[in-house]
């Protein structure tokens, strides 16, 4: 089977008004457009051939869901700062509010399936900016010596002091998110807007934007302990269990487990579990890997090491053909030239922004110039 799938882009408040129409070719709707879903996620199952949904077609054929959601995800502004539980939290945490009777689409419910969602998101933009994991304490403490000597500041420098960086970490975000710190928020907010900090140019750029948007928010404190990751166009980076993380601007390919279960850490006015999040918050400060490499023309896989996908980059030339073996239900998502994918008795054309699903198929041919990207179970 090779179909295409289609859907509506989704027009959540962070998203950019220009970035998918761009990609696709098209003019822009005047709204913002954040997220285009390509999986039969229920939450917006995409069509097949422009008709049935995926999870229509997947249930009629006797399959299981698939175990990975692919999306063109385009951010103007911070997505709320997030993390996710692993497969045994989220098991344990749906029983237990389902235990509690707490409805699934309740919007104080936490774990809404028993699924882990570890993700990736690669670059398509010349640049992504994302808060990913917590920044070592010895940098974050320089930092905020650039930010004056405000009484919140201080407060929060010296809590940052410890022998026990992890420990310091957690007990500073459970006291902004608990609402007892409204002094440190505001003393923070003040300074970033005016601070000088050579070497934390960009961090400072993102974070005055984190202002703007989100006044007295206690996730700007959060933010500010969190490192600035700017991918160029190829590279990726990968948040799994527990790590805190907030899309910032750009546009990017994002492949995930198929999971709901979302514990907030602040810029939302979203549900936030505060004593859950901390629960299963990974706060051991370090820097996160940069996967990938700079419009690299070869073939590029991001396998991360779990079950539920693999990601692949795949190029091709206007006068060849790549050959791609598949052991699974698959996605490919075309982001640049005009490919088209083949099977033994059928052949689909993409343009930037379009995908085709493919199952029980050993081989796709990709022919003619452009890129796609390839989502697989993983191995």
């Amino acid at each position: 089977m090779l179909e295409t799938l289609s859907n509506a882009p989704r027009d959540y408040s962070w998203g950019s008004v220009d970035l998918i129409p761009q990609l696709q070719g098209r003019e822009p709707s005047g709204i913002p457009e954040a997220e285009i879903w390509f999986g039969d996620h229920p939450g917006s199952p995409a069509r097949v051939a422009g008709h049935q949904t995926l999870a229509e077609v997947r249930s009629a054929a006797g399959k299981a869901p698939l175990p990975y959601l692919l999306k063109i995800l385009a951010a103007s502004s911070s997505l709320s700062i997030q993390a996710h539980p692993s497969v045994a939290q989220a098991v344990a945490g749906f029983e237990r509010e389902d235990a509690a009777g707490i409805p699934v689409d309740a919007p104080e419910r936490t774990y809404r399936d028993r699924n882990h969602k570890p993700e990736i998101i690669v670059a398509l933009s010349e640049r992504f900016r994302a808060l990913v994991g917590l920044r070592p304490v010895a940098r974050t403490r320089e930092l905020l010596g650039a930010l004056g000597e405000a009484g919140g500041v201080a407060s929060l420098r010296e809590a940052l002091a410890g022998a026990d960086a992890a420990s310091a970490l957690r007990e500073v975000i459970a006291q902004m998110l608990e609402g007892g710190s409204a002094d440190v928020v505001s003393d923070v907010s003040a300074a970033i807007v005016v601070a000088d900090a050579p070497g934390f140019e960009e961090e400072l750029d993102v974070l005055r934007a984190i202002v703007r948007d989100f006044p007295g928010d206690p996730g700007i404190v959060v933010a500010l302990l969190m490192n600035l990751v700017v991918l160029h166009r190829g590279e990726a980076v990968f948040a799994p269990a527990g790590v805190l993380h907030a899309y910032q601007d750009g546009l990017g390919v994002e492949l995930m487990a198929a999971s709901d279960n979302v514990l907030r850490g602040g810029l939302t006015p979203k549900h936030i579990d505060v004593a859950e999040l901390l629960r299963i918050v990974d706060t051991q400060p370090g820097v996160p890997a940069i996967l990938g490499r700079r419009d690299a023309a070869e073939p590029m896989v991001f396998d991360v090491g779990v079950a539920d996908f693999r990601l692949r980059r795949v190029t091709s030339s206007s006068d060849g053909e790549v050959a791609m073996a598949l052991a699974g239900p698959t996605i490919v998502l075309a982001v640049s030239g005009g490919p088209s994918v083949a099977t033994a008795g059928r052949e689909i054309d993409l343009a930037p922004g379009e995908a085709a699903y493919a199952d029980d198929e050993t081989e796709l041919i990709l022919r003619g110039e452009g890129t796609v990207y390839v989502a697989e179970p993983g191995s």
